[in-house]
């Protein structure tokens, strides 16, 4: 059957010139401001001027652009072989080309009789997975595509993820030493985003908890928190600089895991490699080991193959790893819209 796989996706800047434009399309999505359009235009406007210069500088440092959209098509080819003849892979970026309005009218070309959405956010988040699938549904709409599609919503503890995150683990403990404490380090969030009923922190901690069982190593010292703090709100933690800080308090060294980024960007080659590097550094901690992520792993990649499969044969709609709720033990967090 003729099926177009759409990878949903952040998006990053390819040159600095296009920061600015980024940022504004970044603030300007009403899941991270939740603004009136003007008001809400207006101030991603002022947001993306203030901001550009600090993360031109950040996106220097990585020759001048994100290297995520060439890691995104690396998983997508990659994708594509595993798949064989069953479908054929297409990107949606959120926020920087090729933007989803782009990758709706290719695919419309292209003629699928099938189509999947495949967010390469394991765990459901409004701000990402369900940002990008209201975007999806809105240009489908305007651009008449109507084949009949599958929505995965997140896929938290899928056995390829965990795999592909346990062997980088335990790589990493054998280069950090004995007793190293692992940091299961996720993107934050506002503590109101949480508490509206995101399913996020959630599956973020399902996630390293699977991975840290399937690691294997008796009495494991491991913890989860959270990076990339921006703004005046109150984000969930506890902080990855805090406990690295505490960490070298401690005498002990690190084995940091990128556990709700699937691909190398700039909150992991700058924020861990660079930033969080130099800090674990003064604040004492012996060995500071960042694991990588899982990128085409071939565990990861046939994860992501038996997904498409599974929402393939299940038919329309949204489903999760398990073909049901977003997170059938907190469902009573979990936003209803989009879960069965």
């Amino acid at each position: 059957m003729r099926t177009a796989v759409v990878l949903f996706n952040l998006g990053g800047p390819d040159t600095p010139a296009a920061v600015k434009p980024f940022l504004f399309n970044l603030f300007n999505d009403p899941a991270i401001i939740g603004l009136p359009r003007p008001w809400r235009w207006l101030l991603a406007k002022v947001i993306a001027r203030r901001r550009a210069p600090a993360a031109a500088e950040i996106y220097r440092q990585l020759g001048g652009g994100s290297p995520l959209l060439a890691q995104t098509e690396a998983q997508a080819r990659a994708l594509e072989a595993a798949l064989g003849d069953e479908a054929r892979v297409f990107i949606a970026m959120r926020y920087w080309h090729p933007l989803t309005e782009e990758t709706v009218a290719a695919v419309t070309a292209w003629g699928p009789r099938r189509v999947v959405l495949l967010p390469l956010y394991p765990q459901y988040s409004t701000t990402t997975t369900g940002s990008s699938t209201r975007r999806w549904r809105e240009e489908a709409r305007r651009q008449g595509l109507t084949a009949p599609t599958a929505e995965i919503c997140c896929y938290p503890t899928e056995p390829g993820l965990v795999a592909a995150l346990a062997a980088a683990v335990r790589e990493g403990l054998a280069e950090a030493g004995a007793g190293a404490r692992v940091l299961f380090s996720a993107h934050g969030l506002p503590k109101k985003v949480i508490a509206a009923g995101d399913p996020y922190q959630w599956q973020v901690e399902q996630t390293a908890a699977a991975v840290a069982a399937a690691v294997g190593a008796e009495g494991l010292d491991w913890r989860v928190c959270y990076q990339s703090r921006v703004g005046p709100l109150e984000w969930i933690g506890p902080a990855t600089d805090e406990e690295i800080a505490r960490a070298g308090a401690e005498g002990r060294a690190v084995v940091v895991v990128p556990l709700a980024f699937v691909s190398e960007h700039s909150e992991t080659l700058v924020e861990l490699d660079i930033e969080y590097r130099h800090l674990a550094e003064t604040a004492g901690v012996p060995a500071y080991v960042r694991v990588p992520t899982v990128g085409t792993a071939p565990a990861f990649i046939g994860g992501l193959a038996g997904l498409v499969r599974a929402a393939l044969a299940d038919g329309e709609g949204p489903r999760s790893q398990a073909g049901g709720r977003l997170c059938p033990e907190a469902w009573g967090r979990c936003p209803k819209k989009g879960g069965r």
